[in-house]
């Protein structure tokens, strides 16, 4: 990892940017106090919910479009949760439902020791320079 005014956070950990105080952010999020913080996301639909939808636009005869606007749900959503199924089944090449999960895990477990590893670094390098030159 590059050294500089950089830091890396885990893929799941939240971050707050401190902003000067003007208008013009007021449509990305929230700002209190100086400090903008990303809106909330609404949380992941239920694995039921996703998997009925999936089966509405196989067995219905409604087109993804109207299917989504049924359930009050995005096209898009929809269409990556079809795909998704399709994958899942077999019948279009990507990685399954099972290997995402296993590949988010594996990369959050390497993320630790990469972390640590780039913080002896620093601090081997900052004590070199604060011991000086070995004769």
């Amino acid at each position: 990892m590059a050294s500089g005014a950089f830091t890396s956070y885990p893929p799941d950990e939240r971050r707050s940017l401190d902003l000067p105080r003007f208008s013009g952010h007021l449509g990305l999020g929230s700002i209190k106090y100086g400090v903008f913080t990303m809106a909330a996301s609404r949380p992941p639909y239920a694995p039921q919910f996703r998997t009925e939808a999936v089966r509405l636009v196989k067995d219905s005869g409604k087109s993804m479009l109207q299917v989504s606007r049924d359930l009050g749900i995005s096209y898009e959503t929809l269409r990556k949760w079809v795909r998704q199924a399709e994958v899942d089944g077999g019948l279009r090449e990507g990685l399954t439902t099972h290997e995402r999960e296993e590949l988010r895990r594996l990369r959050r477990e390497n993320w630790v020791p990469r972390e640590e590893r780039e913080i002896l670094r620093k601090a081997a390098a900052f004590f070199a320079k604060e011991t000086g030159p070995r004769r």
